[in-house]
């Protein structure tokens, strides 16, 4: 598996890539009116690091989110 969970706190979730240069986290935003998830990846590359965050109405909404980027962000096997 690419990616484990690192922390579980209520209304937080992060996992971890396999080699510990990228993160995902899932978390319910302040007043719990929607969820903010967020992909931070440490690349060598020009543009330096990678970081996205996208702020949904749903946990399923931020789930996808979720589930897309550790597909796109996984290792290879």
């Amino acid at each position: 598996m690419t990616w484990s969970v690192r922390r579980d706190e209520e209304g937080l979730i992060e996992w971890e890539r396999r080699d510990g240069l990228a993160t995902i986290r899932r978390r319910r935003r302040g007043g719990g009116d929607g969820y903010v998830v967020r992909i931070d990846v440490l690349e060598q590359a020009p543009e330096g690091r990678t970081y996205r965050r996208k702020t949904v109405e749903s946990e399923g909404d931020a789930d996808e989110h979720v589930d897309r980027w550790r597909s796109e962000f996984a290792l290879e096997e």
